[in-house]
């Protein structure tokens, strides 16, 4: 961890300037503004001082002690910023996965497919999961697809499907590497901006699946 000995990782530095600086920019918890956190990334000093401003529940994973590797030089670069936004993606996707494949509606269907790529062929693909949930989960999800399809601007713009899948992805993400991999969902939350949870639904068997691909993918 910085501060624990006369050289700081460049790692660190590289993984604070990752963080989002919306987990910094209390100014009522410890004073930081916009100004004052991009100077503090500049110098040693400075850095500690951001990572002693992150909640402690943060750093349980990414800082905590280990044999090897520390985790904040290892998980940055086998998850970058683009593996993990991938991953919260086909998350989102298969989260919604019963929603999409139930659609049969002529321009949802294409719009879908021409916006979410291979993306949605995991929707389709039941050996992943089979999509089965509870009443109050198919309710809550179809209330929410019914409202992204009833936007003014759906079927030219592809954001507020994006905002909805990678929301939900992010969600079933932290809720499986929480358990699972706790640096990987320490940095996956650090690289947006505080969320309040939501429910998940997603089996572990099937993030497991979605995340092992994306893992083992060749780096970009």
């Amino acid at each position: 961890m910085a501060g624990s000995g006369t050289v700081e990782p460049v790692s660190l530095q590289s993984l604070l300037a990752e963080v989002h600086p919306a987990w910094f920019a209390d100014p009522s918890a410890h004073g930081f503004d916009d100004a004052l956190i991009a100077r503090a990334r500049t110098t040693p000093l400075g850095r500690r001082l951001l990572v002693r401003s992150l909640p402690q529940d943060l750093l349980d994973g990414l800082l905590a002690p280990r044999p090897g590797e520390p985790a904040y030089v290892a998980v940055p670069r086998r998850w970058p910023r683009a593996r993990v936004a991938a991953l919260v993606r086909d998350l989102g996707v298969l989260a919604y996965a019963p929603l999409i494949r139930a659609e049969v509606r002529r321009e949802p269907v294409r719009w879908l497919r021409a916006t979410l790529g291979n993306s949605y062929l995991l929707a389709l693909d039941r050996t992943v999961w089979d999509g089965r949930f509870d009443a109050a989960t198919r309710a809550r999800l179809s209330s929410q697809w019914e409202a992204l399809l009833a936007e003014p601007t759906f079927g030219s713009d592809p954001a507020p499907l994006g905002r909805l899948l990678d929301r939900q992805g992010q969600a079933e993400l932290q809720a499986w590497a929480g358990r699972r991999n706790r640096a990987l969902a320490d940095w996956a939350r650090l690289l947006h901006p505080p969320a309040d949870p939501l429910p998940t639904h997603v089996p572990e068997k099937a993030v497991l699946v979605v995340a092992s691909h994306h893992e083992d993918r060749d780096a970009d």
